[in-house]
């Protein structure tokens, strides 16, 4: 063979070689038709949203660092868009789907979602976030599996399974909406569904999941309700805790587990008992009355009815806080970690800022509102991230409208406009959530994985401090806040973009119980912040606005 030949087999080598050491991620392509449909959830007729035919709607199923790409058509009679609750979305909050960030999907038109589950593992959810939409369904799980050059620390299960367990409403979408825009609050729900459906606990239903004797499966499940914590087990059979929102857990043993709304959890069940039917076991948490479903379990093969008596659930939130307690971050563990190098070590970085904030019920023009630190949000026509893109920021929303500590004393009338946090670029700060009413609060931070260092009854004060996990805190999404109590929680801004921060409770979010965090990039680099997309829908006073110059390197 010619030496001429050779350098140019060479040459294809090497090029070849620079593609896969400096190829880009893989790409997972899925398009959604977005529509009405008639279903029975709680075994009454009524209008559904389904994704493809699907209720829950498909499972986006990747691996760390994909690239997803999902092409959105909307067939409803209302514009909707979809948030992708716990994906972090690095430099990108593009495409979180909230109406601080994009304009909707109007009917008739198709919006596509391209984003990477950058350094992440776990399990999540997505839903629509715009109106009441999500009362009507359109949630589905997503899975995010570990590359395969890193292992888990628990051997592979025989199967797993999304497990979308919440509250759920009789009533419309639209018919709840006009409650609530008419200053009446939300009644109780009617009841849980597990996978969009109701058991009885009779026998009477078709097995949900149908598994071998011996073998050990992994069960995601996450809480996408609207207003209950849910508490779930199974019977004669014991839960190993191995996965909280992305971060693997020391692998505690519990006969039941409270998910408050918006959490989701992995746990490994192995059917070890006799060979027969038995129920999953989801009823609510912390109400008057309590609503239970269950979903059947049968051993394939096995012979022989569940018992109709359903182990019971624990009682009171000093066990669910006590439970809290107990979960720790693994960290021996192999994982796509999203948070910043160094963080691991958060215990010794110092706070450069203590944020406060305080979730209070008032009303504005004699109508309920749900505030936070005697503000509650609204959403202005032009999305906050584009008014600031496009330097108009001015003309839709004030910065720091809120102060970093509540008022001393809970306001009845409260002020009604957008709460824009402004925020500095890699600070390592501390957000104490103050629960002032009797509820069960849960709060999600969207565009980063925090610490939850503490959970504790009473005034939260500096000293609590002394009582923070500062070791080996869960890296997660969502927090619960008991009822007269507080938490605390501990991240460094290293994400640029703006990032909505919610009370996960539907009613609360709706009518104001929520903020966003403008962590700006101040060099407008490409480095730290991607440019608006290529024909990304703009809508408000920026609709007609000349668009400013791409971020550079």
């Amino acid at each position: 063979m010619g030496r001429v030949k050779i350098k140019v087999l060479v040459g294809l080598l090497v090029s070849c070689l620079m593609g896969l050491v400096y190829g880009e991620d893989p790409y997972l392509f899925f398009t959604w038709n977005v529509a009405y449909g008639t279903l029975s959830p709680l075994g009454v007729p009524q209008q559904v949203i389904l994704i493809n035919g699907e209720f829950p709607g498909p499972i986006i199923n990747c691996t760390s660092n994909n690239n997803i790409v999902l092409n959105v058509f909307n067939n409803i009679d209302e514009p909707i868009s979809f948030h992708w609750h716990g994906i972090q979305q690095r430099k990108n909050s593009w495409q979180e789907g909230l109406p601080g960030t994009n304009c909707p999907i109007l009917p008739g038109t198709n919006f596509t979602y391209h984003f990477q589950v950058k350094d992440q593992i776990g399990s999540y959810f997505y839903y629509p976030s715009t109106a009441l939409h999500k009362v009507a369904g359109g949630y589905g799980s997503i899975q995010i599996h570990s590359r395969a050059l890193i292992p888990i620390p628990f051997p592979d299960p025989e199967a797993e399974f999304s497990v979308m367990i919440g509250d759920w409403y009789i009533d419309s979408h639209t018919a709840l909406k006009k409650q609530l825009d008419s200053g009446r609050s939300l009644a109780k729900p009617d009841g849980v569904v597990i996978n969009g459906k109701a058991g009885r606990g009779d026998n009477k239903d078709e097995p949900m999941f149908n598994l071998l004797a011996g073998k050990t499966y992994r069960f995601r499940y996450c809480n996408v309700g609207f207003k209950y914590s849910l508490n779930v087990r199974f019977q004669n059979h014991v839960m190993k805790l191995v996965e909280v929102e992305g971060s693997h857990t020391i692998q505690n043993m519990y006969d039941s587990l409270d998910v408050h709304v918006g959490q989701c959890y992995s746990v490994l069940v192995t059917m070890d008992q006799e060979p027969k039917d038995y129920f999953m076991v989801v009823s609510s948490r912390f109400s008057k009355t309590v609503l239970t479903s269950t979903a059947t379990i049968r051993y394939v093969g096995g012979k022989g009815p569940a018992s109709p008596a359903l182990p019971e659930a624990p009682t009171g939130w000093a066990w669910s806080l006590n439970q809290f307690r107990s979960f720790r971050w693994n960290l021996t563990a192999s994982a796509a970690r999203p948070n910043p190098q160094g963080s691991y070590h958060y215990g010794s970085i110092n706070i450069t800022r203590t944020i406060k904030l305080a979730s209070t019920a008032g009303t504005a023009n004699g109508k309920l509102r749900y505030a936070i630190n005697g503000v509650s949000h609204t959403d202005p026509e032009t999305p906050l991230k584009l008014a600031e893109y496009f330097n108009a920021a001015d003309k839709v929303f004030k910065y720091d409208n809120i102060k970093d500590d509540p008022p001393a004393k809970d306001e009845e009338q409260v002020i009604v406009e957008p709460i824009v946090l402004n925020a500095t670029f890699r600070n390592f700060v501390e957000i104490i959530f103050e629960n002032h009413e009797k509820s069960t609060q849960t709060w999600h931070l969207s565009g980063y994985s925090f610490f939850a260092v503490g959970i504790e009854a009473g005034k939260w004060t500096p000293e609590k401090r002394t009582n923070y996990n500062l070791i080996d805190a869960v890296s997660r999404t969502t927090i619960q806040v008991y009822p007269k109590g507080w938490a605390a929680i501990m991240l460094t801004l290293d994400n640029a973009g703006m990032w909505n921060l919610r009370s996960m409770l539907l009613e609360r979010s709706y009518l104001g119980q929520q903020l966003y965090i403008s962590v700006l990039c101040p060099e407008r680099s490409l480095r730290d912040e991607y440019s608006l997309p290529e024909n990304f829908p703009l809508c408000g006073i920026v609709k007609t606005m000349p668009i400013p110059p791409p971020y550079t390197l």
